[in-house]
C-alpha cells in the first residue's frame, strides 16, 4: 500500500511538473502571438498616415486567414511526420522567415509622408488631418477615451465570440440545418470575418473610425434581435455574414482609431493595452452564451442579451465623439493663441 502510494507520488510530481512546464510553454507562445501581432500592426499606421484602416486592414485579415492557410499544412506534416517534428518543422520555419522579415520592420522617420502627399496638401487638393493629440501610454491609460476605446472593443469582441462559439448550434436550432452543413456554414462565415478586417477598415478611411464604429452598433442591435426570429435560411445567413464582417472589422479599425486620437508616439503600448479588452472577451462571450444556453435552453435567448450590450456601446460610441469634438476645439483654440 505505502509502495503504490509513494509511486502514485513519484508520478505525480513528474506529469505535474511537465504540465506546468507545458502551460508555461503556451503562456510563453500567447505572449509571442501578442507581440508579433502588435509590432507590424502598428508599425503599418505609422507608415500609411492617409490610408490607416486600409494597411491595418490588410495586414489584420492576414492574421485572421492564417489559420486558413495553416491548418492543412500542419495536418498534412503531422500525418506524414508525427505531432513532436510538427513543432520542430513549423518553429523552425516562424523563425526564419520571422527574423528575417522583423529585418524589414521598421519606423519611418520623423515627419515622413508618402510621395506627394504633402506636396497635394500644400496645393490644397487634400487636407491632411491632425492627430488629437501625441500621448505616452502611461498619458493614455489617464483619458476616458481610452477606457470608452476599451469598452466598445470590449463589447463588440464579446458578442461577436459568444456567436461564433454558439453559430452552429443556432443554426441548427433556428433554421434546421444539419451538424454537417451548421460546420460547413460556419467554416464559410470565417471567410467573411477576414474580409470584413480588410473592408471596414478601408471603409473608416473615408467616414471616419467613430462613424465606423456607430454603423457596427446600430446593426449589431437589430441583427441579433432579429437572427433569433428569422426562420428563412438564406436571410439568417446573410444577417449572420454582416454580423462577422463586423466582428473582424473592429479589430482591424482599432489600431486606425488609437493612432487618430492618440497619435504614433507610444501606439504600439497602447494598442497593447487596448487588446485586453479582446483578452476579456475571449473569456466573458462563451460563457455568458453558455450560461444563457444553461439558463434558458436556447442559444438564441443570449442574442437579446448582447443587443441590450450594444446598445450600451452605442451610448459609448457617441460619448467618445463628444469627447473628441471637445479635444478637437481645444487644439484649435491652441493654435490660434499659437499663431
Amino acid at each position: 500500500m505505502f509502495r503504490c502510494g509513494h509511486a502514485w507520488s513519484r508520478i505525480s510530481r513528474k506529469y505535474g511538473i511537465l504540465a506546468i512546464f507545458v502551460h508555461n510553454l503556451r503562456g510563453t507562445g500567447g505572449i509571442g502571438l501578442g507581440v508579433g501581432y502588435i509590432a507590424p500592426v502598428s508599425t503599418l499606421v505609422k507608415w500609411f498616415p492617409d490610408r490607416r484602416g486600409f494597411a491595418t486592414g490588410l495586414a489584420i485579415m492576414g492574421f485572421g486567414f492564417a489559420a486558413a492557410v495553416a491548418s492543412p499544412v500542419m495536418d498534412g506534416l503531422i500525418k506524414s511526420v508525427g505531432t513532436a517534428n510538427t513543432f520542430f518543422i513549423l518553429g523552425a520555419a516562424y523563425l526564419i522567415i520571422m527574423t528575417l522579415s522583423s529585418l524589414y520592420l521598421e519606423k519611418p522617420p520623423e515627419g515622413w509622408a508618402p510621395e506627394g502627399m504633402k506636396e497635394k496638401a500644400a496645393a490644397g487638393k487634400i487636407k491632411i488631418k491632425q492627430d488629437l493629440a501625441q500621448l505616452t501610454a502611461n498619458e493614455a491609460v489617464k483619458t476616458t477615451r481610452f477606457y470608452y476605446l476599451w469598452f466598445m472593443l470590449f463589447i463588440n469582441v464579446t458578442c461577436g465570440i459568444a456567436i461564433l462559439s454558439a453559430a452552429k448550434p443556432l443554426a441548427q436550432e433556428s433554421i434546421g440545418l444539419t451538424t454537417a452543413e451548421a460546420a460547413t456554414l460556419v467554416g464559410v462565415l470565417g471567410i467573411f470575418n477576414g474580409l470584413g478586417r480588410l473592408a471596414w477598415a478601408s471603409i473608416s478611411d473615408y467616414i471616419g473610425r467613430p462613424n465606423t464604429y456607430t454603423i457596427f452598433f446600430v446593426s449589431q442591435i437589430a441583427l441579433f434581435l432579429l437572427l433569433p426570429i428569422t426562420k428563412e435560411a438564406i436571410l439568417f445567413q446573410i444577417m449572420l455574414a454582416v454580423v462577422y464582417t463586423m466582428y473582424g472589422g473592429g479589430f482591424s479599425s482599432i489600431p486606425a482609431f488609437i493612432g487618430d486620437v492618440f497619435g504614433t508616439k507610444q501606439l504600439g503600448a497602447i494598442h497593447g493595452y487596448i487588446l485586453t479588452a479582446w483578452a476579456a472577451a475571449g473569456l466573458a462571450g462563451p460563457m455568458f452564451a453558455a450560461w444563457m444556453k444553461d439558463s434558458t435552453g436556447s442559444y438564441a435567448s443570449s442574442l437579446t442579451s448582447f443587443a441590450g450590450l450594444f446598445v450600451v456601446a452605442l451610448i459609448v460610441s457617441i460619448l467618445i465623439r463628444f469627447d473628441m469634438k471637445k479635444l478637437r476645439r481645444q487644439n484649435e483654440a491652441n493654435e490660434r493663441i499659437a499663431s
